[in-house]
């Protein structure tokens, strides 16, 4: 019978089950992600390794690629939804509206950092368990709990009336299951010197070290980090590459939390893979310290590196604590184009402490230092997300500037004290949509956005001066454009 038809025996059956029957049957159990930045979902690998170890049968969907039948709904006992950053949690929400129409009896958890920060509000609107930090354990615990049918407290397992902490305790990693998922083809792509190569994804640590107020890892994993050991990763990269992935994207928090077992792992990948090249993030400190090491990532395959320079404004750095000065950015900037490695800066250009000067500053240090291509427009448009439990909310300025709770937006509602800076957001928000939605030249792109920003401010620009350009003529980038 095909997937997305259900006979009403089938129906008939579902409205009579009790809640354990058909848990441990195919597709009994449901993973769904949304969105995990265009690559093949690691927070769907993991779990569906785990929760097999233990004898059940899981179906896997990622609704990015893929439709979600009604005959998948209608089968599932126990449904876990991945929302690991707020696009997907956004996207999650829908889905799990049409679950609860199709399939009211089945058991929902959201896993994933917003799942634990946005609890209150999914636990009362939509799920009926929320997990954070190392979802693994206690999402097979509630699973297992769901199949006895039984409702004893789980540790790390929040649910309406109990609250729960994040699970922080390091589990034994089972090697990512990938087998399932959609064709690494259906993914997002290296582009390079014309070629356009399947990319993977892996991670070698999870949380991280640091605690920048505006990061949505610190609520969960309060600067604390666990290594992937070694053999897990490779065994992860053999699977992608053997199904035809050319490149990985190491999506760590910050990939140099551990710069030792980093460099081992890329040593490896190299060595058995000589042609696979990858892309790491990490922090503008972090490629300073470990400057030594990035001529040897180079030759290890490294192509170009995501930094979260967030801003180049002193007093924006300063709020967020975001351990880096403008002078850091340029150094790094320096340290990697003498490895021959492109930096792809993350922007968080719009804040409450964002002036029109410090944007203007920001557009004519990326001109200066022909990052045009480097910066996927969108990041030009970013605005501060503040969601619940927050390390921002806990600063003592908080309240100057904080709004009310918008739990249906997943974040604390905020408005500029100059309002030119609001409508400079909405105005690069619109040119860079457009530009995103028709593969616009970026350097027409950027000469629109910086003429917005004058215009608002009531300035004439300045004319560009002509300057050498670095020796890419187009970074290496991936397919698809980064989002928060």
């Amino acid at each position: 019978m095909p997937d997305d038809m259900v006979t009403q025996s089938e129906t008939a059956q579902t409205a009579t089950r009790t809640a354990g029957d058909g848990v441990r049957d195919p597709g009994g159990v449901l993973l769904i992600s949304t969105y995990e930045l265009g690559h093949q979902p690691l927070n769907l690998a993991f779990p569906l390794s785990y929760v097999q170890s233990a004898g059940y049968q899981p179906h896997a969907i990622d609704t990015s690629v893929q439709d979600l039948s009604e005959a998948a709904i209608r089968r599932a006992r126990f449904v876990g939804i991945s929302v690991p950053m707020h696009t997907a949690l956004r996207l999650g929400e829908a889905v799990v509206q049409r679950i609860r129409a199709l399939n009211p009896e089945a058991f929902i958890c959201f896993y994933g950092m917003y799942a634990w920060m946005n609890a209150d509000y999914l636990l009362r609107n939509y799920a009926d368990a929320v997990i954070g930090g190392e979802y693994e354990k206690p999402l097979l615990e509630l699973i297992q709990r769901t199949e006895r049918g039984t409702n004893e407290l789980i540790e790390g397992v929040g649910e309406t009336g109990r609250k729960a902490d994040p699970s922080i305790i390091r589990i034994a990693y089972p090697e990512p299951d990938r087998s399932s998922l959609p064709p690494m083809q259906e993914y997002a792509h290296l582009l390079i010197d014309g070629k356009a190569v399947p990319a993977g994804y892996a991670e070698t640590t999870r949380g991280c070290a640091h605690t920048c107020l505006h990061c949505p890892v610190v609520p969960v994993y309060r600067g604390r980090f666990f290594a992937v050991p070694r053999d897990i990763v490779m065994s992860d990269i053999r699977q992608q590459v053997q199904a035809g992935v050319g490149h990985i994207t190491f999506g760590d928090p910050d990939f140099l939390n551990g710069p030792t077992h980093a460099l081992r792992i890329c040593r490896a990948m190299h060595e058995e893979f000589p042609h696979v090249t990858f892309d790491m993030t990490t922090r503008v400190e972090h490629i300073i310290e470990n400057q030594e090491h990035f001529p040897e990532f180079a030759e290890l395959g490294c192509v170009f590196v995501i930094s979260a320079v967030e801003s180049i404004s002193e007093v924006v750095l300063q709020k967020i604590d975001k351990g880096h000065t403008k002078e850091d950015v340029v150094e790094a900037l320096q340290i990697l184009d003498r490895a021959g490695i492109a930096m792809r800066p993350s922007l968080l250009p719009f804040t409450p402490w964002t002036t029109i000067e410090d944007y203007i500053e920001l557009l004519e240090f990326i001109d200066e230092h022909d990052m045009i291509e480097n910066i996927d427009p969108v990041h030009l448009s970013i605005r501060l997300l503040v969601p619940p439990g927050s390390a921002l909310l806990d600063e003592p300025d908080a309240e100057t500037w904080v709004g009310e709770l918008d739990e249906a937006a997943y974040t604390y509602r905020w408005t500029h004290a100059d309002p030119r800076v609001d409508e400079l957001q909405r105005e690069i928000a619109r040119i860079s949509e457009e530009a995103s939605s028709c593969d616009a030249d970026p350097h027409e792109t950027f000469a629109l956005i910086r003429d917005a920003t004058y215009r608002l401010a009531d300035e004439s620009p300045p004319a560009r001066p002509e300057r050498p350009r670095r020796r890419w003529r187009r970074p290496p980038r991936l397919s698809e454009s980064w989002f928060c």
